[in-house]
């Protein structure tokens, strides 16, 4: 299997160990230089950032601008038109410092981007990668039926899906289907959103994977350097690792939400994408600062949920969000009454 992934047709070849560059947005200039450039310097060279991580884009061209042509770099476009596509792309190139973006990606749309549909998305990112400003487009996506067709299409070169050892039959199906049309696939979410907090579970399950590149988010010096070790030493599916796999996925599997943020934002003013899975958090990282009196005011404001069920028609998978909203509330004040231990 070997360590390196190739993206199928778009010929890039990198280890399996991506960074994903969302995280950097919550720590300084100087922090994330420091984390890019030790990335790069210790061999990583896949980076993945978009135009809708805030300053992350700037902070990856400052800290890999003089080293651009011995890395690649994705970003994503939310654009919904091809004026906003272009305006993002100059945005991006700036930010970069670059004169190129090698993988130029849609980012999650509701549907899938084609030539001479009404967006004129598809047909902009042509003439992008005609002027040689992009060399491969990609697309993104949370929705099964959304890439699906983008495979189908032949019209991309990679697909960027959630992907980690609590995946189901139907997402291990896209992974092959990529592998068959040729087309990389980019693993997004391979740590579910913080669920799963042991590392060398995640990448021996992904390494299973030949044609799948997991991208790590980064925002500690402590989470590079293991993912880092991993370089030299990459863990593999031991049977100690897969009992704790089937443990996790005994618990997690089902209707959990992932934090992708989609839902948002909610017009009562609820971080939805943390309270919805706040069980979860409080059982799977120390939970001091999860019942900090912040935290408390957060899950208070569940109590005003309007039931204008605009997070649920948003949902990507589906899920009950104001139910598991309320189911969610009454186990926290179960855990602050010291009803239910927790770590």
């Amino acid at each position: 299997m070997g360590n390196k992934v190739t993206l199928g047709r778009t010929g890039i070849t990198t280890d399996k160990n991506a960074f994903g560059a969302l995280p950097i947005q919550r720590i300084s200039d100087a922090e994330a230089v420091h984390l890019l450039q030790k990335a790069y310097d210790n061999g990583i060279t896949f980076f993945d950032t978009a135009r809708w991580y805030t300053d992350s884009e700037h902070k990856v061209g400052l800290a890999l601008s003089g080293v651009r042509n011995h890395v690649f770099i994705a970003t994503k476009t939310g654009a919904a038109n091809a004026d906003d596509f272009w305006k993002d792309l100059e945005t991006s190139l700036t930010n970069l410092r670059t004169d190129h973006i090698d993988i130029y990606q849609f980012h999650n749309p509701s549907f899938c981007p084609k030539p001479g549909d009404e967006s004129g998305l598809y047909d902009a990112a042509l003439k992008a990668k005609e002027q040689g400003k992009i060399l491969h487009i990609g697309i993104t996506n949370h929705r099964l039926a959304v890439a699906h067709e983008a495979i189908d299409s032949g019209l991309y070169e990679t697909l960027q899906f959630p992907f980690c050892y609590l995946a189901t039959d139907k997402d291990i199906e896209l992974v092959h289907k990529c592998r068959e049309a040729d087309m990389g696939f980019i693993a997004m979410k391979a740590l579910s959103g913080g669920l799963i907090t042991n590392s060398a579970a995640a990448y021996a399950y992904l390494s299973q994977y030949d044609n799948v590149l997991p991208i790590w988010g980064i925002q500690r010096e402590s989470e590079l350097d293991e993912f880092l070790s991993y370089l030299e030493n990459p863990p593999v599916l031991s049977e100690e690792l897969q009992a704790l796999i089937d443990r996790d996925r005994e618990e997690l599997l089902g209707d959990f939400c992932r934090g992708c943020g989609y839902c948002m934002p909610c017009p009562a003013g609820i971080e939805i994408n943390t309270c919805a899975r706040m069980s979860l958090l409080l059982r799977r990282s120390p939970s001091a600062g999860h019942l900090s009196p912040a935290g408390q005011a957060m899950m208070q404001k569940i109590e005003g949920c309007l039931h204008c069920n605009q997070c649920k028609s948003k949902c990507p998978y589906g899920l009950d969000t104001p139910a598991l909203l309320q189911k969610n509330l009454e186990d926290y004040r179960q855990v602050l009454a010291g009803k239910v231990k927790v770590q």
